[in-house]
This record gives C-alpha cells, structure tokens and sequence, in this order.
C-alpha cells in the first residue's frame, strides 16, 4: 500500500533459510514483523482466519491470490482482536465491495497493529513450506539483513505456551440454551460459542482454571476449545482435564482434542505444514462417509500412543493422521478438526448436537 505521499512502502520477507521474497507493506507501519510462517487454503473467510487466536505467534500465507475484495466486519471477527503476527498475499484489492463491510482489510489490520506483506510469489512460498515444513521469518521495511536476523531468532511455535497469551482473563456467560456448559478457553473462537449456545448457556472460564473450580459450577458437560501451539507446553490444562475425565461429560476440539489425549497418557507431534484450510476430507469410520471440514492446527495426536483406551472415529483422507476419538471407559470424545466452520463448510456441525445428547442420556 502506499504512504501519505502516495509512495509504496516497498517490503520484504526473509524466511530461517535465507529465502528472500520482496512486496510492499501493507497494514500497520512496523518495520519488522516475524513469526511461524504457515499457509492457509480456503477461498474466502480471510477475516474469521486473521482473528482466530489460534494462530498466536504465525505469520499467515493465503494461497487463494485475490485477498479482501469484500473487506471486514466486526460480526465476523472469531476473537477480540488478531492474534497472529502477521498476513502475506498475492494481491490486495484496492477496494472491497459487499454491503454488509464496515472497513477493508488493510484499514483493519492497521486498527489492529498488524503488519502485513502484499505482491508475494505465494504459489512459490507454499511450494517451498510444503518442501521444508513451516518455518520462522520475518518481513517488512528494515533491511534483508536485520530481517534475516530477526528469522533466524524467532522461536515458532514449539513448545511455547501460547495460550496463556489469549484465553480470558475472567469468566463470562454466552448464550441462554437449556443445559450448562463450561468451556475452557484455550483460544475459543466465537463460531463455536455461537453453536454451543444453541444447546447451552456456555460459561467461558480461563485456561488455568483447576478442575475442582470447573465441577463447583456444577455443568452438565465441558467442553475443550481449539487454542494456538503447543499442546505439550500446556501441562496445567492437561491436569484439569485428567481429574475432569469420568466425572463429567467432555467435548473437545482441535487443541482440546490434543489436550485430551495428553490427559489420557497420549501424546502429540508436529506436522510438518500442519492442516490450515476448509477443504479438508475426513472419514467418519463408523458409516464411511466423508465429510468436507474445516481444519487449522501444526500438530497431530498420536492414536497408537493412547494404548486403547480411545476409539477411532474420524481419520484425514490426506495424510491418514487422527481426526476423532471416543474415550472407552469415560463419556468424552473430540475432533481435530472445526466442526463450528468459521470459514468452511458444515458438513460436521452434528457434532454439538451429539454433545447435548452425551450430556442428556449419557451416549453420542
């Protein structure tokens, strides 16, 4: 985008292996911007992406080239403001059409201290992440070099505990529905807020909230919301949820799947450009149908680790990591995958409904 003057901002992006890509800055003024840089495939839903916290600490490459053409809204905002460090695209629209659009997209990533990067080869950079795996970089106006230094000191995402960084810092109510639902926010997006509230009155309490605190409120069932990074560095979580197992019923997703298996002696692995789009193919074992289903997550559970106390229930057609489970001896299941689909389709939303029935009759 351009200055005051009408002059571009001329950027570059330096990835950990020297790999150079020059754009122009587009979003907040920061003269450098670095983070795990990942890409994501969906068409549209740009701004359910940039605002789910999910991605604390990533840079996010959309593959799809033509990026926010029908700008922004605070109705479709999936957390309270960006988490992620930053956005690279091929080609911002100049201008955004859609009735319902309160701003573009660079005027609100400039409102939320976003720094992004547009005019980049991103059908090279995907085929290099794919290659090499998601990898630290940096981007902006500062030279290659302090741009390459500031890569090459970037953390990523291993280990870090990035939840801690967006769960809430009190508890709050949602919704009105006819059971009580206590939600760990490890990062919840609203979408999924949205859909529990169709069945319960969804009270969202922080990610260290002990499980003794949790059972005092006495749900119906609780459920284990999606968040950013690590699940090994989020031990705390892990033992709430192992006292929680077999007194309530549970429900988790995404990073809430990974935190349960972890509960349940598990463990966990990083993918190597993890799932980051809304066209992924799952099968639902049990009938064999395929649901098409919205996914962002960089690491995976490890089924054959749990020693069979899980069951199976939905396997990724790509790669055939773990997508489901059913815990044997406790009333809890979850999905790695979004159900909710904030973007993407909705092929999956019946399982929030088999969560209000695990928690009215005791099974799915």
């Amino acid at each position: 985008m351009t200055t005051k003057n009408g002059a571009l901002r001329e950027a570059a992006l330096v990835l950990a292996d020297g790999s150079v890509f020059e754009g122009e800055a587009i979003g907040a003024d920061l003269a450098i911007s670095s983070g795990e840089v990942v890409f994501n495939t969906v068409l549209s839903g740009y701004q359910e992406v940039l605002t789910d916290p999910s991605y604390a600490g990533q840079i996010v490459t959309f593959t799809y080239p033509h990026i926010g053409n029908y700008g922004t809204t605070a109705l479709d905002d999936e957390g309270r403001r960006p988490h992620c460090r930053g956005v690279i695209v091929r080609d911002l629209a100049r201008r955004h059409s859609n009735h319902r659009a309160e701003q573009g997209l660079d005027s609100m990533l400039r409102t939320a201290g976003v720094s992004g990067i547009a005019g980049i080869d991103t059908r090279r950079l995907t085929r290099l992440l794919r290659d090499t795996g998601a990898m630290p970089g940096a981007f902006g106006t500062a030279s290659e070099s302090d741009l390459l230094a500031a890569a090459r000191a970037e953390r990523g995402t291993d280990g870090v505990d990035l939840v801690a960084k967006v769960t809430t810092a009190e508890p709050y109510f949602f919704g009105s529905g006819p059971l009580k639902v206590v939600a760990y926010d490890f990062g919840i997006k609203t979408t999924i807020l949205r859909c529990l509230s169709e069945i319960a009155t969804v009270e969202v309490v922080p990610a260290s909230t002990s499980a003794a605190d949790v059972l005092s409120r006495s749900p119906h069932g609780v459920f284990l919301s999606n968040g950013p990074g690590d699940p090994q560095s989020v031990g705390y979580a892990v033992d709430a949820i192992r006292e929680l197992l077999g007194e309530v019923p549970v429900f988790g997703i995404c990073l809430g799947h990974q935190l349960l298996s972890r509960a349940l002696g598990g463990s966990t692995y990083k993918l190597p450009f993890g799932h980051h789009g809304g066209n992924h193919p799952v099968r639902h074992e049990a009938s064999g149908h395929v649901e098409i289903t919205s996914q962002n997550h960089n690491f995976c559970v490890d089924a054959e680790s749990l020693g069979g106390r899980v069951n199976v229930t939905h396997v990724n057609l790509n790669d055939g990591t773990n997508e489901g489970m059913v815990v044997r001896d406790a009333p809890a299941f979850s999905v790695q995958y979004h159900p909710e689909a904030g973007p993407g389709p909705h092929d999956s939303r019946y399982l929030f409904d088999q969560f209000a029935n695990l928690m009215k009759n005791g099974s799915i």
